[in-house]
């Protein structure tokens, strides 16, 4: 009877000196497509809804903008996982070794917005006049660039914009005369016309660092996965601006990378040929045409 007191004792005492396990933080980067406390805030829903599903904590980090954005990317600043367009997606495939996991079910594509009265006179109409963009290497900036190929028949993009919606509703405040916006903000507004489209790129992909744990892997992903069924997760895909999230591979990204290859401080991987974009489209969307995006001949319209 002793010795069992005595063995009851070490069993209490080890347990009041045992830790309780904390949960991991891990850093989600997003594109600066807000500002970053508005950021902040559309992300909220997120970063709770995986903490909830994971047992870990996510903080949010993003940029004030694309510059600053691109420059972090570059030198390598360190985040666990990244939600991006593709050309960012691949760029981290080839330099930081992330994986995409998971990818919105829509394809993503580009559309140029104007009034109605400014879409009837076409896109060669835009020569010389204010199309408003989130800045480079924003995807919406760069599809700009190949839409209007001619170096002395250029319109006047201002990168202005503090988020898409803000592009678009500067052309209602006749602040500009089009608006290069993503698919799923266009489709928002009945009330202006598309001037210009892209091809479809493949959407938007979650991606992840080598360095986190498996586990975490398979636990963000099935979160992910499964979101769209969960009833109390509404706001969470409504802000996303998608019906639900999809698997994916990093075959579906590879030779994005091409985009970027204008934007300055791009370096290529030495010794490394970018293979040619695929073009598999996202389920239940339109198929990506083969060009490398679009393009117009572009000369001065009246």
């Amino acid at each position: 009877m002793k010795n069992l007191s005595i063995a009851l004792l070490g069993v209490l005492v080890a347990l009041a000196f045992v830790q309780p396990v904390k949960a991991a933080e891990y850093t989600l980067t997003v594109e600066p497509n807000y500002p970053p406390a508005q950021a902040q805030e559309v992300y909220k829903p997120l970063l709770d809804y995986l903490a909830k599903a994971t047992g870990q904590r996510f903080r949010l980090k993003t940029a004030p903008n694309y510059h600053v954005y691109w420059r972090d990317m570059r030198s390598g600043a360190a985040t666990d996982f990244a939600f991006e367009e593709a050309h960012f997606t691949d760029y981290r495939m080839n330099r930081q070794r992330f994986t995409p996991l998971v990818r919105v079910l829509e394809s993503t594509r580009f559309v140029l917005l104007a009034d109605a009265e400014v879409a009837s006179k076409g896109a060669n109409y835009l020569v010389g006049r204010r199309i408003v963009s989130m800045s480079a290497p924003s995807m919406g900036y760069l599809l700009l660039g190949e839409l209007y190929k001619n170096p002395i028949a250029q319109p006047e993009i201002q990168s202005v914009a503090a988020s898409w919606k803000d592009g678009v509703e500067m052309v209602f405040a006749g602040e500009t005369d089009a608006a290069m916006v993503p698919g799923y903000i266009a489709k928002d507004y009945n009330n202006l016309v598309p001037v210009a489209s892209s091809r479809d790129f493949m959407g938007r992909a979650l991606s992840v660092a080598p360095t986190v744990p498996a586990d975490v892997r398979k636990k963000v992903t099935d979160a992910m996965l499964r979101l769209h069924r969960d009833t109390t997760a509404f706001e969470v895909i409504n802000e996303l601006g998608t019906a639900q999230f999809v698997p994916t591979t990093a075959a579906e990204y590879t030779g994005n990378e091409r985009l970027l290859r204008g934007v300055f401080g791009y370096q290529a991987v030495p010794g490394k040929t970018l293979p040619p974009p695929q073009t598999v489209p996202a389920p239940g969307t339109t198929p990506a045409k083969p060009a490398a995006g679009f393009s117009i001949e572009a000369s001065r319209g009246g």
